[in-house]
């Protein structure tokens, strides 16, 4: 009887060293849970944090040598890339590939370029031509068509055609992992219900819908370039850096870094609040008889010059 008692005495003790041993765990969980949620949720942040602080990738409107890409398409690309591009926007001119999307991208691929984007018209993507446009870009990889010009976008009834137009094309191009917007001069910050064309626009067009913005046409208006990034987060999915002097400016040229654009702060704004993927380099003036790749080439390295002040 003793012995039996023992044993159930000893089998009470195991059991209740085990019930402390479970309370302890879960006191011990209680305590740390909530701080594995904090680690997760802080990396969760950080890496959010750092995608929107990501820098953007260089890419060149191949407008600025136009002069030379229609006779040399080949060599003007690898120059581009040499010049440590990594991307190019087209605008309609696609050399011995015009016909081939499948062989530009391989070539592209071959001088480690990408498409950043394209620059199309309205009717590219109407109900005709949508599907032949959509076929083309899909193949070259171009995962962005900006409307670069429509003059009804700066008339007080056009710019109600347009905001319809963009909204109808975005709803039937995202199925397609492809992005539309649009690309503005200096008209479009004409004044217009009390504000502007280019505000209308934005106000009045989906969130996804890219506000392509051409930073010379922005400060040739009169206009803060950095206050409309921060206007509209995430919207300058692609950000012309072009120069265009205002009216009356002396003793500046139109090349990036010998103008009086703040690039530094500029860059800031796209990296942190414009969820820029592309900063598309365009060159349309070429001072003191520099040829168009040469432009190019001192604006890309005036904007060397402040990324490396990041």
């Amino acid at each position: 009887m003793k012995k039996k008692n023992k044993l159930i005495q000893l089998k009470q003790l195991t059991q209740l060293m085990q019930l402390k041993k479970v309370k302890k765990l879960a006191l011990s969980l209680l305590v740390l849970i909530p701080f594995l949620l904090t680690q997760n949720v802080n990396a969760k942040s950080t890496a959010n944090k750092d995608m929107l602080n990501e820098m953007p990738k260089l890419s060149v409107q191949l407008w600025s040598v136009k002069d030379v890409i229609n006779t040399d398409f080949k060599n003007t690309l690898k120059k581009l890339s040499a010049m440590g591009f990594e991307g190019v926007e087209f605008a309609g001119e696609f050399g011995p590939f015009v016909n081939d999307p499948k062989g530009l991208k391989t070539f592209l691929d071959s001088i480690n370029l990408q498409a950043s984007g394209a620059h199309v018209s309205f009717e590219q993507l109407d109900g005709k031509n949508f599907q032949q446009t959509i076929e083309f870009y899909k193949q070259l990889g171009v995962d962005t068509l900006i409307v670069a010009w429509d003059e009804r976008a700066w008339h007080p009834e056009g710019i109600l055609e347009i905001v319809k137009l963009l909204n109808d094309i975005d709803k039937k191009i995202t199925p397609f992992n492809i992005k539309t917007g649009f690309h503005n001069h200096h008209h479009e910050f004409n004044k217009f219900q009390d504000s502007t064309y280019w505000d209308y626009l934005a106000t009045h067009t989906t969130e996804s819908v890219v506000l392509q913005q051409d930073v010379g046409w922005t400060t040739f208006a009169g206009k803060d370039p950095i206050e409309y990034v921060k206007k509209y987060p995430g919207r300058t999915f692609t950000t012309h850096y072009k120069v265009k002097l205002p009216e009356g400016v002396k003793n500046k040229l139109p090349l990036i870094g010998q103008d009086t654009t703040d690039w530094l702060n500029l860059l800031k704004a796209n990296i942190s609040v414009g969820g820029t993927k592309w900063i598309v380099v365009e060159q349309e003036e070429y001072p003191n008889g520099l040829s168009s790749l040469d432009a190019v080439a001192l604006s890309k390295k005036g904007l060397d010059k402040y990324i490396s002040k990041l």
